[in-house]
């Protein structure tokens, strides 16, 4: 592990606005810095960063973190290799283990040298094309260039059972299987390639890492596609293929084409269309769906126009439902019959594929089409299948405006009015906005004057709930308060005692900032809490000149509840069995203080 202490100095140290910077362009606006969200797709620069918090957040998609969940976020790093890179910009030395141990963990991650091994295999097949004259007529008859296969690492495996006993020496070594480069026989226990005689087409993370392979036949055996297995590096159900060549592309383009192979995705590249990528052998997965939603807000799907695409298409449609938001559109994109995109690039050209794509049928209209023609809606029970046939699909739809429209959509073709679907659903009735005669403006029709924010725009719910916020603000303020006052029957409280029992016994530094409050925090229970509570604050925290009262005026509300509490519970145990004289005393007691003014001495 890291120590907690180097975690806080490092964050002390760096600047959150440079961080972001080097992969963002910020423009300051008051006191934040804002940007267009690099997580999903938007018009409007919603991304705020915060150089007093050290917090960033977005108020379109509400993604939120420090300098570190950045890194992560963004580059796709891992916790430890986002650490690293921090202290290099920040000079600072990562210590090797924690202080006082001599057997504590290094500070590595244990898939580094997984990829050092995938790199390396890398280089072995791209360096094993440029020897083979087969493979590189099979990349020009396919009309790929020099340039293209460069770009995407293109490479091969010759026909050797054990080719990379050549660049690893150490050919039994285990890494090597659970890379997924070598496979282990059941009944003899040789070791041989798994990858041979096949054009070798390199998985990268959204870091540009190597985390497997795809292999591609050159002849006509089986299987004509091979992919690695899932490994350490490698789970297909969250990679794209070419996600990592693509990401500007998309944001350029304005949306992601997903096709679903590997030399679509590459001849679609050749012929100047850079915004595809390609799922591994899998169906589309949820996982597919939110990396997309980080770099635009439309996701093309690209099939064929057969039965088969038809299903792949239903499958990639149910997969998005509780993953859309209503800020997110979905297309299908059907190409005609004798047609994939490798082959309808090449007889139309990029541009046809392009205005294609823009026309491609939106998700509501393909549900729609595909339930109608599955039911015969000149029948009172074919509409009646067709609501019922959406109702699984409708009730799954996570975005409320999306879902609203899908309901009067359905409601439209059964011939039924909306009320009728969303009680067939079970669904909470629609509420349309109540009219008045201060909708547009006060009494007398004069404009409201917007209010100025003095806190958080989702106002705590609690007194416990605005000291938590308060002091994550500020932290020197959690050293005024009495840890038995703060009420553990929420979230919030149980954060906000965990916060001041670190203080207390020298965790945590009352004088840090919001973003190490929270990172001190990130592997507990608390992490959602503090997190989402941190996000609430960024351009929205409190003025300084009134915090110090908010803060007196909410911890007496605190003492008088519970003084409030006690005397309930007193009052109940009276009419229950009786009080001792020292609970009649202690009742009385508090009587009396609750008729006085709360002290911030004593509770």
């Amino acid at each position: 592990m890291i120590p907690q202490s180097f975690i806080q100095d490092l964050l002390a140290r760096i600047d959150i606005v440079d961080v972001i910077e080097r992969h963002l362009t910020l423009k300051k606006s008051g006191a934040n810095y804002f940007a267009r969200c690099p997580f999903h797709g938007e018009k409007s620069a919603s991304f705020s960063v915060s150089p007093s918090k050290q917090f960033y957040h977005c108020f379109g998609c509400g993604v939120h973190g420090n300098a570190i969940g950045f890194l992560m976020e963004y580059s796709g790093l891992s916790f430890i290799e986002a650490v690293r890179e921090l202290a290099q910009q920040a000079g600072l030395k990562l210590p090797e283990s924690q202080p006082g141990s001599d057997t504590a963990p290094r500070i590595t991650s244990a898939s580094e040298g997984l990829h050092e091994v995938m790199a390396a295999a890398a280089h072995h097949y791209r360096e094993q094309l440029k020897n083979t004259p087969e493979a590189i007529a099979y990349l020009k008859r396919r009309g790929l260039s020099g340039e293209i296969a460069a770009r995407f690492g293109i490479g091969y495996a010759p026909d050797d059972w054990q080719g990379l006993r050549k660049i690893f020496p150490s050919y039994e070594d285990k890494q090597l299987v659970d890379a997924g480069l070598v496979i282990v026989a059941e009944d003899s226990g040789r070791r041989y390639d798994r990858f041979r005689k096949r054009i070798m087409f390199p998985i990268q993370d959204r870091r540009g890492r190597i985390i497997a392979f795809g292999g591609r036949v050159l002849d006509s055996g089986e299987p004509k596609y091979l992919n690695s297995p899932e490994t350490p590096l490698f789970e297909k159900g969250r990679e794209l293929y070419g996600i990592t060549q693509a990401q500007k592309a998309i944001r350029d383009e304005g949306h992601a084409l997903v096709v679903e192979g590997y030399m679509d995705v590459v001849t679609l590249a050749q012929f100047g269309v850079c915004n595809a990528v390609a799922t591994l052998g899998t169906a589309t997965t949820q996982h597919h769906l939110q990396t997309l939603m980080r770099f635009t807000d439309r996701i093309v799907f690209s099939f064929d126009g057969d039965a088969a695409g038809r299903k792949a298409a239903r499958r990639a449609l149910e997969a998005s439902l509780e993953t859309l938001r209503d800020d997110v559109t979905l297309a299908f994109l059907f190409l005609p019959a004798e047609h994939d995109p490798d082959s309808f690039v090449r007889a139309h050209g990029a541009q046809a594929l392009r205005e294609a794509a823009t026309h491609a049928t939106p998700l509501t209209r393909f549900l729609l089409d595909t339930l109608s023609d599955e039911c015969d809606l000149g029948t009172a029970e074919g509409r009646a299948r067709l609501v019922h046939e959406a109702r699984p699909l409708v009730t799954r739809v996570a975005a409320p405006l999306l879902r609203l429209q899908l309901v009067k959509a359905v409601a439209e073709a059964g011939m039924l009015n909306q009320g009728e679907v969303e009680q067939a659903y079970g669904l909470k009735p629609s509420q349309p906005p109540r009219q008045s005669s201060t909708s547009h403006g006060g009494r007398f029709g004069t404009p409201r004057t917007p209010r100025a924010t003095t806190g958080p725009r989702t106002r705590p719910g609690s007194a416990v709930s605005l000291l938590l916020r308060l002091v994550l603000q500020h932290p020197i303020h959690a050293t005024r308060l009495p840890v038995d006052l703060i009420p553990a029957d929420d979230t919030d409280g149980t954060a906000l005692i965990a916060i001041i029992d670190a203080i207390s016994i020298g965790d945590l530094d009352p004088g840090c900032n919001l973003a190490t409050l929270v990172e001190h925090f990130r592997e507990t229970p608390h992490a959602s809490t503090l997190s989402k509570a941190a996000a609430e604050l960024v351009g929205a925290g409190f003025e300084d000149e009134v915090i110090e009262d908010l803060f007196d005026d909410t911890l007496r509300k605190l003492q008088a509840d519970a003084i409030e509490r006690e005397i309930s519970s007193l009052t109940r145990q009276a009419r229950e069995r009786g009080l001792s004289s020292a609970e009649r005393y202690r009742l009385a007691d508090l009587l009396i203080r609750k008729r006085q003014p709360p002290s911030l001495g004593k509770h």
